[in-house]
């Protein structure tokens, strides 16, 4: 993490308007009936300013998850720059075939500002290959990426003189984690090898910036990596 995204990840307080609250945005939910909070993900049905918040409920293994009047919760939301996090509590239950519920509105809001394209871990089989070469393939995979580009490593080297390639891999599209195609120029803009440990064969690591990406996979990359934001910022590179 650079200092500057550290910066940009210092904790601050927020206007619930700051948040910029759309209805269907995707919400974070963390349920703290036990020791360890879970996590589980909803959408935003609508609010009222000042009286509560209206969300679907989760679903776990294909079910509702059990919610009962008065659970706190906290929630956790990514919009616009804003990852934010509130806590609430759980006010009325409507049960199916509705499965929604009513949460009380938030009074403290805490936030950081996510500026920029922010790169998260990720593992990723892709295939790079020569932009109108013989089709030869090489295996890779992409250890982060944002919506701007990755850093694919390899155990081969990509085809000489390759500024631009042709990555090829898959994402999954929510809510159902269909895999998608996904197949972009990626320019090569930096490279490194190194070796892992003594008995092991060199990894190439090549840093790369997506070229003409297409709008829809553009935004499966955007929810990809809010979300791994909202999960868990430690994923941030």
């Amino acid at each position: 993490m650079t200092t500057e995204q550290a910066r940009e990840l210092k904790p601050q307080e927020f206007e619930f308007e700051t948040m910029n609250l759309q209805v269907g945005v995707r919400l974070q939910v963390m349920t703290h009936r036990h020791l360890k909070p879970a996590q589980y993900f909803s959408t935003l049905i609508g609010f009222v300013k000042d009286e509560y918040l209206i969300i679907k409920i989760p679903t776990e293994n294909g079910a509702p998850i059990a919610m009962t009047e008065g659970d706190p919760l906290t929630i956790r939301v990514f919009s616009g720059v804003n990852v934010c996090s509130f806590a609430c509590s759980v006010e009325r239950v409507f049960a199916r075939p509705l499965n929604y519920v009513h949460l009380s509105f938030p009074t403290a809001i805490q936030g950081t500002s996510l500026r920029g394209a922010m790169r998260v871990k990720a593992e990723i089989p892709a295939q790079a290959s020569k932009v109108g070469g013989n089709g030869a393939q090489v295996a890779c995979k992409l250890t982060n990426v944002s919506v701007t580009g990755a850093r694919i490593e390899t155990q081969y080297p990509l085809p000489a003189d390759s500024e631009v390639v042709t990555l090829a891999f898959t994402l999954a599209t929510p809510p159902t984690n269909e895999e998608l195609p996904v197949e972009t120029l990626a320019a090569v803009r930096n490279m490194t090898v190194a070796r892992p440990a003594p008995d092991k064969p060199d990894v190439y690591s090549y840093g790369v910036q997506f070229v003409d990406l297409d709008p829809v996979h553009y935004t499966l990359l955007q929810n990809m990596t809010y979300e791994a934001l909202l999960a868990d910022r430690l994923k941030i590179v």
